[in-house]
């Protein structure tokens, strides 16, 4: 009985022995997850301490940036300008602008500022107090003398004074005589419109060149669609055949009233030639009656110089005999020519002439993609 009874105390032992082992692995198994919880809290805490520190930095940069962009564009604004760039030669003032002389510039560059703040005056993308640069770019004293000869002015220096009251009426305003010269115009034109192509100051340009071709070449090396959209081409005369091309790529616009829709004609002005003998390259009378053609009379009397008024919608002297129209006559409508003596070979062929005897030279058809392809060749430009 003893025996049995000390059997079952040694198995209860063992499991109590048991069971003490495995308690005291449960709490070694506990101690070790807690010191590995312990660490990665520590790291945690570490890692968004450094989070929080970049983040401020971040926060401060973003600060001082929006600061300094504040700034800038407060600066931006201040400087910003509209760029009228013109070119003279073809793009004139009105006739009666020019004929005021130096008011009349006065008065041009009073309109042209008008036009070009009302133009602008629904476009969000400028500031209030925006400031307008013009530049026109002339010859003085060549347009002086087409302005004589055409009879729009009776003296060449009112154009000069014209010009000197147009850059006197604005501080930003000038009216630049570039001499003579071929292109001297166009290239200092080429060269202010590429140097504030990409300003960040000028927010828009007006280009006033409706009468040449030459700028087109200017105009299509410009890729940038976002700054093609802050080009606007200005129209006097109406545009040339290969900037009309361009009209789909950039703004147009004109200024009704203020520039010259047609181009200078010089020979409005008549001048006197010798009575009796007939303008150049008509035959001699003796050859006309020969040919059926009207005797020639002169329209003007000597020492008299008519003057025609220079608006290009001011019609001719219809009084005064048609040159080219007589030697243009079909023979059946002629007066029947005397048999002798006959007419020489090269007479038949006959110098197109107008009624003030002036050549009148035929329309020349020429392929219009031939001539761009020579052009883009420059061929008769001085490298530098």
């Amino acid at each position: 009985m003893a025996t049995e009874e000390n059997i079952g105390l040694r198995q209860r032992y063992e499991l109590l022995k048991g069971a003490e082992h495995h308690k005291n692995a449960l709490i070694e198994e506990l101690l070790r997850r807690l010191d590995e919880l312990t660490e990665d809290y520590h790291q945690e805490k570490l890692d968004h301490a450094r989070e929080s520190h970049f983040n401020r930095e971040v926060q401060l940069q973003e600060i001082q940036l929006r600061d300094e962009l504040r700034k800038y564009k407060a600066l931006m604004a201040r400087d910003a300008f509209i760029l009228v760039l013109i070119d003279g030669d073809g793009m004139i003032f009105d006739d009666r602008l020019v004929q005021n002389g130096e008011a009349g510039g006065r008065e041009a560059a009073g309109l042209l500022w008008n036009a070009v703040m009302d133009h602008f005056q629904t476009d969000t993308g400028l500031p209030s107090d925006i400031k307008i640069v013009t530049r026109i770019y002339a010859n003085l004293k060549g347009l002086g003398d087409v302005f004589k000869r055409s009879g729009v002015l009776s003296t060449p220096s009112t154009f000069e004074d014209f010009a000197r009251g147009f850059t006197g009426s604005k501080q930003l305003f000038d009216f630049v005589d570039v001499g003579v010269g071929k292109d001297r115009a166009d290239d200092k034109i080429s060269e202010i419109f590429k140097l504030h192509l990409y300003d960040s100051h000028c927010r828009r340009i007006l280009f006033g060149c409706s009468h040449d071709n030459g700028y087109a070449r200017l105009l299509e090396d410009v890729a940038d669609i976002s700054i093609r959209e802050g080009i606007t081409l200005l129209e006097g005369v109406p545009f040339e055949r290969e900037l009309s091309q361009l009209k789909s790529s950039y703004q147009t616009t004109r200024f009704e009233g203020l520039f010259r829709t047609t181009k200078i004609n010089i020979y409005n002005q008549q001048y006197p030639q010798p009575q009796g003998l007939p303008p150049p390259g008509l035959p001699p009378p003796q050859m006309q009656q020969t040919m059926g053609l009207p005797p020639y009379q002169s329209p003007y009397q000597p020492g008299i110089a008519r003057t025609i008024s220079a608006s290009p919608s001011a019609p001719l002297n219809p009084a005064a005999p048609t040159w080219a129209s007589a030697a243009m006559t079909p023979p059946s409508q002629m007066a029947s020519p005397p048999p002798t003596p006959q007419p020489t070979a090269n007479i038949a062929k006959q110098v197109l002439r107008n009624r003030y005897g002036q050549r009148i030279d035929p329309i020349v058809s020429y392929d219009p993609n031939e001539v761009k392809r020579i052009k883009k060749l420059k061929m008769c430009n001085v490298r530098k």
